[in-house]
């Protein structure tokens, strides 16, 4: 019996495990399609590269397809991608290539593109400064800010307490603070 041979059958095997019924396969597709945007931003904002961003958020798609239906049961598919789109953007920090690649300042050939709101210069030094931030504090002030989560949310998402979410949000806006030059307020500190 040739290697290929003896493989053949549990290889079928596995192949029949991963694949989705139809529906359920639509309905990941949907999802896919709704998410890709804001998932790929929530991962830039937490990475600071496109590239990367994009790799994390294939990463969580393929890890949500392998379980889509126990997480479509449960509902808590956007929580999970979240989780895993945070978890392979640290994990890939770690790696030591990452450290010895670091992006350029400038674009080699950078188009004319109009910026419409005139932030362009605040919003390039506001992602200058997320990039400083420790990846937790980081991912908890995206979470909050950007992706305008309640504590409890980021707490379910990062695994951590609520009064772990509010400290690293306190430590995180203080060091913006400091990385910017200026005061920073916050929705909630505009309202007092």
């Amino acid at each position: 019996m040739q290697p290929a041979e003896w493989l053949e059958p549990y290889i079928r095997q596995c192949r029949e495990e991963l694949l989705l019924d139809p529906t359920a396969e639509r309905a990941f597709g949907d999802f896919v399609v709704a998410r890709s945007q804001a998932l790929c931003r929530f991962a830039f904002l937490l990475c600071g590269d496109w590239h990367r961003a994009e790799d994390a958020v294939q990463t969580a798609f393929t890890k949500l397809y392998l379980r889509w239906d126990r997480l479509d049961a449960a509902g808590s598919m956007d929580a999970y991608v979240r989780r895993v789109v945070l978890t392979t953007v640290v994990d890939e920090r770690r790696r030591g290539w990452s450290r010895r690649e670091a992006p350029s300042a400038g674009v080699p050939d950078q188009g004319s593109v109009a910026d419409p709101a005139g932030a362009s210069t605040e919003r390039l030094a506001i992602l200058a400064a997320l990039a400083q931030l420790a990846p937790r504090q980081r991912a908890v002030l995206v979470l909050r800010f950007w992706e305008d989560l309640a504590v409890e949310q980021v707490a379910a998402v990062l695994g951590c307490s609520e009064g772990t979410v509010k400290s690293q949000t306190a430590r995180g806006l203080e060091r913006l603070r400091l990385l910017l030059g200026g005061p920073m307020t916050t929705h909630a500190e505009e309202a007092v």
